[in-house]
């Protein structure tokens, strides 16, 4: 039977487990609210401008239309006119791409459209762009312009509803049954000569690339990636305006061989986005295309961690936080508890140098929570064990002064009917009997209070061994009656058993006599002469057998009942009666008692005796 100690440090752990799991479930419902997913941002632009990519040659290049382009071209309405000139003048150049983010859904003069026409007739792999309307409608290119493109592309953005920073593009735009890729995906088909787009929940497969995007069915992006821009040593990718390539036309050449995105930087234009570089600035959407495609073609791809992974690590972060202060306390308990929290902020950023992203919330949260949770556990513990130390001090002190006391009687006798018998040499035999008798006496009334109150203490730190096996109690009760019915016969008390079912007990036979027997003599010894004890059983529900044992004695109030399994505890009838007790034979019977699986019942009144019931667990 497991002892009391070891039932406490279970119980302990369990409660220990208990708050780590809590540390993790609060600190994932923490993680997805909208408060934890701005942190998980914060965090990711830290380790975006932290972990940046080395500088590479880029394949793209961008045509922009600039403030001087407009200033040129007249503005606004200038716009066609301007990239017609643009796209005229680079063609030769022969261009691996063309992808122009302007929107050209309206027809302009006759004059604007045919100059622009003649530009994209011929133009390598020519994108044009497509706006999703908040009404779900396309503004698609007119047809005169569309025939001459590879594809149309979308050039939607994908903003943070809490920051308005972009961090991730949509792949693709749906509106009913018409769907567009982006327009750096549609550049990137064109140069590939790729026209259909393998798809799987996972991720898309363009020929010989695959581009891990997992398909979203609650957003309205559906699928999206995480854009790799240029790290600030590289600067911008390179940039030529219009109005520059119109004063020198000999810059027609660095667009060879390139994709060439066509659009507005001017800051007049309002498409301009936030980026995790911006850090107050803002990006040309132009810009953000062009870096999609430099994304697709290096394969620098960012992806997220997966949520069992997440699951996982913060369920190990709380398990280490919890063995640290299981195993330990003190200074080198919060040193390691410190190495955990810091593992926990490092974690994101060597996940960010594999290209994986891991959300610095969850672990963050689950290393300070377990750990907080963790240490307030060790306190408690110690605080708990303190305090029964200070009280096992009261305890034991109190124990010793009784024990002390109780001892002074027999110990007296003693002492006096040795020095008679020492004294008088020519003392009368049966005066000599007569002290040798009551030295016998009160020396084994010592050793049975010394060995009863090494018993309780044994039993109460769990040092007693339970042994397990069957034994019939009407048995048990006999051998209990037998040794008690001498005591009862001086009083002339009768013990009557009745109605004990034939059932067998699983347990300490020993012990569970000492019990029975201990309530036996009580009840005789607290009864007054020529009475009457009952012995009774009966079955239980629930596989238990009722044992009760009832007197015709002093019985008790209901404050002594109360009270009556407490150590030392010595009610009024052992006053009254004058039976000398220890008050710690009851305390043992209960223990006993539950250390077997069961309960035991008190009812008494002043006057009307006392009936103990020992409800027991009948053997399997």
């Amino acid at each position: 039977m497991p002892s009391r100690n070891a039932n406490s440090s279970r119980r302990s752990l369990f409660l220990l487990s208990v708050a780590m799991a809590g540390a993790v479930l609060l600190s994932l419902l923490i993680s997805f609210t909208a408060l934890g997913r701005q942190f998980d941002n914060y965090a990711y632009d830290f380790l975006f401008r932290l972990i940046q990519p080395k500088p590479w040659q880029p394949s793209s290049i961008i045509l922009a239309i600039d403030e001087a382009t407009l200033s040129k071209y007249g503005g606004n309405v200038g716009i066609r006119a301007a990239i017609a000139d643009g796209i005229a003048k680079i063609k030769p150049a022969n261009p691996a791409a063309v992808a122009v983010d302007v929107i050209l859904a309206e027809p302009s003069t006759p004059e604007i459209d045919a100059t622009l026409e003649a530009a994209l007739a011929g133009t390598p792999n020519l994108i044009l762009a497509s706006y999703l309307l908040e009404n779900e409608t396309w503004t698609n290119p007119i047809p005169r312009f569309r025939r001459y493109a590879f594809s149309v592309g979308h050039v939607q953005a994908s903003f943070d509803e809490h920051d308005s920073v972009s961090r991730e593009v949509p792949l693709e735009k749906v509106a009913g049954h018409d769907r567009h890729w982006s327009l750096a995906l549609d550049a990137f088909r064109a140069v590939n000569n790729v026209k259909q787009i393998e798809e799987s929940p996972q991720d898309l497969r363009i020929g010989a690339l695959t581009i891990p995007s997992k398909l979203r069915d609650n957003t309205i992006d559906g699928r999206t990636i995480r854009v790799r821009y240029p790290p600030l040593s590289m600067g911008r990718l390179p940039r030529i305006s219009i109005a520059e390539l119109d004063a020198n036309p000999a810059l027609a050449a660095r667009f060879t061989g390139k994709v060439v995105f066509v659009g507005e930087t001017a800051l007049a234009a309002g498409d301009s986005w936030s980026t995790p570089y911006s850090n107050g600035k803002t990006t040309p959407g132009i810009e953000m295309h062009a870096s999609e495609y430099e994304t697709l073609v290096r394969r620098n791809f960012l992806t997220d961690a997966s949520n069992l992974a997440v699951l996982a690590v913060c369920l190990l972060i709380a398990t280490l936080a919890g063995v640290i202060f299981a195993l330990g306390s003190g200074w080198l308990a919060n040193t390691e508890a410190a190495l955990l929290i810091l593992g926990s902020q490092a974690l994101p950023a060597i996940a960010f140098a594999n290209s994986t992203v891991w959300d610095w919330m969850p672990g963050t949260l689950t290393a300070i929570l377990s750990i907080s949770a963790a240490a307030t556990w060790r306190h408690l513990l110690v605080r708990r064990a303190l305090r029964l130390s200070e009280n096992e001090k009261t305890r034991y002190q109190k124990a010793m002064q009784f024990v002390t006391h109780e001892m002074r009687t027999p110990l007296t006798a003693i002492q006096g009917s040795s020095e008679l018998i020492s004294r008088y040499g020519q003392m009368p035999e049966a005066k000599r009997k007569q002290m040798a008798e009551l030295i016998n006496a009160e020396s084994k009334r010592l050793a049975r209070m010394i060995e009863t109150f090494l018993s309780v203490e044994r039993l109460s730190a769990g040092q007693m061994e339970m042994k397990q096996e069957r034994f019939p109690l009407p048995e048990l009760v006999e051998r209990c009656t037998e040794r008690a019915r001498p005591y009862a016969d001086r009083k002339q008390i009768e013990i009557d058993v009745e109605n004990l079912p034939p059932d067998e007990l699983t347990g300490d036979r020993e012990l569970m006599e000492y019990a029975v027997y201990n309530l036996l003599t009580n009840a005789v010894k607290y009864s007054p002469e020529k009475t009457r004890v009952r012995v009774f059983g009966e079955d239980d529900k629930g596989g238990r057998i009722r044992l009760s044992i009832e007197d015709q004695g002093i019985g008790m109030d209901k404050k002594e009942v109360s009270r009556i399994f407490e150590k030392f505890y010595r009610t009024k009838r052992a006053e009254q009666s004058g039976e000398a007790g220890t008050g710690i034979g009851l305390s043992i019977v209960e223990q006993i008692v539950t250390q077997h699986g069961g309960t035991i019942d008190v009812e008494s009144e002043p006057g009307k005796g006392s009936r103990f019931t020992l409800v027991l667990k009948r053997a399997s």
